[in-house]
């Protein structure tokens, strides 16, 4: 039985300072729930991104074709174990919507199934998938350790990037369609190709 496609929550962050090494930067990573099943707030979805929402490089997250990201609840409990083995949090702990930087946790729509071209038809807005996200030093150090990196690289649990078709808003909760669009590259495969071309 296939599960519904919903967004569990939606998730923003201004920008804020973070600590990589022995330095910091800007970064908008470090997303928190502002509509949950609990409160179920509509944010408001623009053609560059969320309200509410900050990107300190557009040219690597943000911007038309990467305006909103998305990422499968369904890849949680791998994140949770990753880092309970590399001794960054307590086995039972769970990992809060938004720790992956994401904008729209979500479910029924993993990277193999979701391809460049589709469209995603919510409640009151229209995304359309554009590109898989590619980790950098920032999801390293959010998520604590150097190997979380090659970890989505090996398992290909990347999420994936938005364009706004139709502004509106969007909600924990919303159910989307998927429209199919040409079908020719998943975000999985593309993913992998462009993690191989990155070596």
């Amino acid at each position: 039985m296939r599960t519904a496609r919903q967004v569990l929550s939606v998730n923003t962050a201004r920008l804020q300072a973070l600590s990589i090494g022995d330095r910091t930067e800007l970064s908008g990573i470090c997303k928190r729930s502002v509509s949950s099943a609990e409160a179920p707030h509509r944010i408001a979805v623009r053609a560059m991104g969320l309200a509410g929402d900050e990107q300190a490089d557009p040219t690597v997250h943000g911007g038309l074709a990467k305006a909103v990201y998305a990422y499968p609840q369904e890849h949680y409990a791998f994140w949770q174990t990753v880092r309970a083995q590399a001794g960054q949090q307590a086995w039972d702990e769970p990992l809060p919507p938004g720790f992956l930087g994401e904008n729209l946790t979500v479910t029924g729509l993993l990277e193999s199934d979701a391809y460049v071209g589709d469209v995603l038809r919510f409640p009151d807005c229209t995304l359309a998938i554009s590109e898989p996200r590619r980790p950098c030093h920032k999801f390293a150090a959010v998520m604590g350790f150097a190997q979380s990196v090659k970890l989505m690289a090996q398992s290909g649990y990347c999420g994936y990037y938005l364009s706004v078709r139709q502004e509106g808003s969007v909600a924990a909760g919303d159910s989307f369609e998927l429209i199919p669009g040409p079908r020719e590259l998943s975000m999985r495969e593309l993913f992998l190709l462009k993690m191989r071309q990155k070596r």
